[in-house]
């Protein structure tokens, strides 16, 4: 787990009504990464597991598409950086939904600006309209993001199947951290750049590159 991510879901424990049992799902320990972070200390009770790639780190594999549980089975499903990997992602958060208790809460996060990463496959980059579209089952939920507002490099989400959350304290932690992991990398030339030219103008010297290609090509 990204230690932006391990400290998002310590803002979430300790400001949300985070009720059992916990799923998580996409909780594989890759190849070199043994002792990275997981969030298994905040929740006492879970199963995890994730449909693409072998065996989990704990708990038994299981499909998103058709998870093999019954309705309002859980409490709470956290799915942090796996939906890129889930082919039909709609598909997964509706039978999330399905799997809630009727007060139940998901809590999710993936990539944008990131690398390709496959495990074996990798999938889909999300935009914050692209998880509010994933979300959209629920009755009440929040997303927000991480990194430069125009290109974030990770997206998160918490949708509230029932009655809605007060999120005062929630946000209180929230926007240091969305602070604290604006820039992981430390600026760039090109970021600068971007916070002041107009977006029909981002990429253009790409366009211009491609443009006087294709016409050497036809010379």
């Amino acid at each position: 787990m990204r230690e932006s991510i391990r400290q998002f879901v310590e803002i979430v424990t300790r400001n949300l009504p985070m009720e059992g049992p916990v799923f998580e799902f996409g909780a594989l320990q890759l190849p070199g990464l043994e002792a990275s972070p997981t969030c298994g200390p905040s929740f006492p009770e879970r199963i995890c597991g994730m449909r693409y790639a072998g065996r989990p780190r704990c708990g038994q594999s299981a499909d998103l598409h058709h998870i093999a549980e019954p309705a309002q089975a859980a409490g709470t499903v956290i799915a942090l950086d796996t939906l890129e990997h889930v082919e039909f992602p709609h598909k997964a958060l509706r039978e999330i939904h399905r799997i809630l208790k009727p007060d139940g809460i998901v809590v999710i996060s993936s990539v944008l600006d990131f690398r390709i990463h496959a495990t074996p496959y990798d999938y889909w980059r999300f935009t914050p309209d692209g998880f509010r579209s994933l979300l959209a089952p629920f009755g009440l939920s929040f997303v927000g993001f991480a990194g430069i507002e125009r290109f974030p490099h990770t997206v998160i989400g918490i949708g509230f199947k029932g009655r809605p959350y007060a999120l005062d304290g929630f946000l209180t932690d929230f926007e240091p951290w969305k602070t604290r992991w604006r820039k992981p990398k430390g600026d760039s030339w090109k970021d600068v750049v971007n916070l002041f030219i107009p977006p029909l103008f981002v990429g253009l010297d790409r366009r211009i590159s491609r443009l006087l290609g294709r016409a050497k090509t036809h010379a």
